[in-house]
């Protein structure tokens, strides 16, 4: 009996063996090398490259697959329309929200102001590439571009969008016929299982990627190259990092979870993120983690892909910032009048950014093109800078789709909460900690798990 349980008893795992331990040591060891042999850092580019590739080969199947079968799963179709429509209208929020504080923070702490630039000696030619680019991304070459040319095409580009909107009819598809559709859906569920198992073994790899990635960035634009710029890129992490904090964190705390213990559930996609400066790496992982988390599938697969295109918060306040920043290094005076036209121009301009490389900069671009009070030239401020604030961008971005997936199956009934206590027991004690916080500082009870700021009700079970 004693033999049987300890039989029974899973061996503890030694701290080296965690992916996040490994790929954390793998981006400090980069960082030394990049910084000590620059030469050589400039030189292992294609770790990193090869990495985010085989992670890409992947991400088209697994959406197909999760958004096919939770759809297909769904007895009543109205309701994909419901959480479709839920999680536009919290992106919308969420994304102006985004624009609104990177506005806020550029006009308190100034980080442009006294540099006395003329725009006239700037390089136009610096941002050629990206300025033409923005010009040809418009409101319908943007809905034009989500409607593949053939199926197998949007596969084989690995165009997320494209991907979502054949899983989505294809879903809806297998859905109308029935019972006739089940033996598609028990297939692909078949399928899916294999393809995850494939996803974590690829993260096996991902030391070597981040290694890569991290020993480039630093061998080829070194940290002296911030001195200059280091303001503006302060400015964003710390406005990044009190975004994530303050307003994803009410928002997480209104819906029963705590923004600091699901940073520490996702922590080896954030660092994956921060090795690779792409969060497109860390989808799979994402999608898999909010599903064992007690998310549905079915919430899963439509949240999180249409989050990677319309949900990116940290590249909104990189937009807004970034826009004011140029516009005070150049002296170019903005009125309110300006500026709420940049914002509303960033509220569109930012929703066609998906499946573009350098997506943050073109963006940035497509928005200075169409608001002629800030000189498109000044971008070649910050060119070299940008690979700096991807990280930051991308993290954020990972967040805010982690909590958006989160808050939408809450609004649905679709968050199990006891799968959420077993798989997840970290927010249990992060949330009583900050509600005997809230209790100390405010006088009085704080809301418990279960508590719905937005009227969703209360938790499933």
């Amino acid at each position: 009996m004693i033999a049987n349980q300890a039989a029974e008893t899973p061996r503890k795992v030694p701290f080296y063996r965690h992916l996040y331990v490994q790929v954390l040591t793998a981006i400090v060891a980069g960082i030394m090398v990049g910084n000590f042999y620059p030469d050589l850092g400039a030189s292992l580019k294609p770790l990193g490259d090869a990495f985010i590739k085989l992670v890409s080969m992947i991400i088209a199947p697994v959406i197909f697959l999760t958004v096919t079968t939770g759809i297909a799963g769904m007895a009543d179709l109205k309701k994909v329309g419901r959480v479709a429509g839920k999680a536009i209208l919290y992106f919308t929020v969420f994304s102006t929200l985004a624009l609104a504080v990177g506005l806020l923070v550029a006009n308190i702490l100034r980080p442009g102001a006294g540099m006395h630039i003329n725009p006239a000696t700037l390089d136009p030619k610096a941002v050629a590439a990206y300025a033409t680019n923005a010009h040809g991304t418009t409101a319908v070459s943007f809905l034009m571009k989500i409607i593949p040319n053939t199926i197998v095409g949007a596969f084989a580009d690995g165009n997320i969008l494209q991907v979502l909107f054949i899983s989505i009819l294809f879903g809806i598809s297998i859905a109308m016929v029935g019972d006739r559709g089940q033996p598609v859906v028990r297939f692909l569920d078949a399928l899916t299982e294999p393809m995850f198992k494939l996803t974590a073994v690829l993260m096996k790899a991902a030391p070597i990627g981040a290694f890569g990635a991290m020993a480039f960035t630093n061998g080829k634009y070194g940290i002296a190259s911030l001195i200059n710029l280091v303001m503006l890129i302060g400015t964003f992490y710390l406005t990044s990092l009190l975004f994530v904090l303050v307003v994803l964190g009410a928002v997480a705390r209104c819906n029963g979870f705590s923004v600091i213990a699901l940073i520490a559930y996702i922590k080896e996609e954030i660092l994956l993120v921060l090795g690779t400066s792409s969060s497109e790496a860390a989808l799979p992982g994402l999608m898999a983690k909010m599903e064992q988390v007690g998310c549905k599938r079915s919430v899963v697969g439509l949240v999180v892909p249409t989050g990677y295109s319309f949900n990116l918060d940290g590249t909104n306040i990189y937009m807004t910032l970034a826009s004011l920043f140029i516009a005070q290094a150049t002296d170019t005076p903005l009125t309110l009048a300006d500026q709420i036209l940049l914002l509303l121009v960033a509220m569109l301009s930012s929703k066609g950014s998906a499946g573009i490389t350098g997506a943050g900069f073109i963006t940035l671009a497509a928005t200075l093109s169409a608001v002629p009070s800030v000189p498109v030239a000044g971008m070649a401020l910050i060119l070299g800078i940008d690979r700096f604030m991807s990280e930051s961008r991308a993290i954020t971005n990972l967040i805010g789709n982690a909590i958006a997936t989160l808050v939408v199956a809450n609004w649905e009934g679709d968050l199990d909460r006891g799968r959420m206590t077993v798989r997840w027991p970290g927010n249990q004690r992060w949330t009583k900690f900050n509600n005997k916080m809230f209790k100390l500082e405010r006088g009085f009870r704080a809301p418990t798990v279960d508590v719905d700021c937005f009227g969703a009700g209360p938790a499933q079970p």
